[in-house]
Order: C-alpha cells, then structure tokens, then sequence
C-alpha cells in the first residue's frame, strides 16, 4: 500500500509516528519547533500534566554522530526522549534520557525519560512559544494571506 500522508525522509517518519503516540496519549505535540535561536527540535510536546516533552528523532548512525545540538534542547524540556527505529544502534545514545522506538505509524516508549523540571519563568515562556507557534501554523494553513509580517517558526 502506498500512503501518500506518509513523509519519504526516515526523521520525519519518525516524528509522525511520535506525533501519533503522543497525541494518543493526550499530549498537544508540535514538529520542528525552535525554542531559541539557532536550535529546531523535531517533536516538542505539552503532556496533560503540563510537562513539556522534547523528543529528538535520529534515523541512523550518522545523524546521530553530527548533531551536537540537542544538548541546548535539555534547557527546555522537563522530559527528554531519542526516537529511533528499531534497527537503531541505541548503544550510542547516552543512557540518562528517554527512548522511544518509532515508525511512521506510531511509536513506544522503551526507557522513560527522567524528569528535571523547568524553572516557572522559562515553563511559562516555552508555553507561550508553544500557543503563538502552533497558533500562527493553523491560520497560515487556513488563510495563507492572513500574515503580513514575519510569523513564529
């Protein structure tokens, strides 16, 4: 079978089957979302709880090894989980953070993540992020027209 829907990179495939299993599990998860500048995180997710969840998605070996970045992304996170699929090589991944073992479909969480929780001021900015982004997304898909001025990422 052939699903359009389903995206041909291996990371977005990943992140659409977190997407899936985070929302099954009534979070509010979010796709390339940039909590300062210079860094994009590949899922970023709002829990029932309120907890914010960032889930960085590696497809092999070599995305792994040249992406130094996501280490920033612990400054905005209460949770932090790696999605790969399940040839992964998950030795690599450093053993203090999350797992999940992903497809296009759906994901499951292997290891969970431990919690280090956001001081008040950065949980309320990251949320605040979080609403503008995900609102300014919807109207740009509405009424692509609505905006004029530069829009959040």
């Amino acid at each position: 079978m052939n699903d359009a829907s389903v995206p041909a990179q291996p990371g977005f495939r990943l992140a659409r089957g977190v997407v899936r299993m985070l929302a099954g599990l009534g979070h509010a998860p979010l796709c390339e979302f940039v909590p300062a500048p210079g860094q994009r995180v590949d899922v970023i997710s709002v829990a029932p709880s309120g907890e914010i969840w960032i889930v960085e998605c590696k497809s092999c070996r070599a995305d792994f090894v040249a992406d130094r970045k996501w280490q920033g992304y612990l400054d905005w996170c209460d949770r932090f989980f790696w999605a790969t699929d399940c040839d992964f090589p998950a030795q690599l991944l450093p053993e203090g953070d999350g797992l999940m073992v992903a497809d296009a479909y759906g994901a499951e969480i292997i290891r969970p993540a431990p919690c280090a929780r956001l001081a008040a001021a950065r949980r309320a900015r990251i949320l605040r992020d979080i609403a503008r982004t995900a609102a300014c997304r919807l109207i740009r898909l509405s009424d692509p027209e609505a905006f004029t001025g530069p829009l959040p990422d």
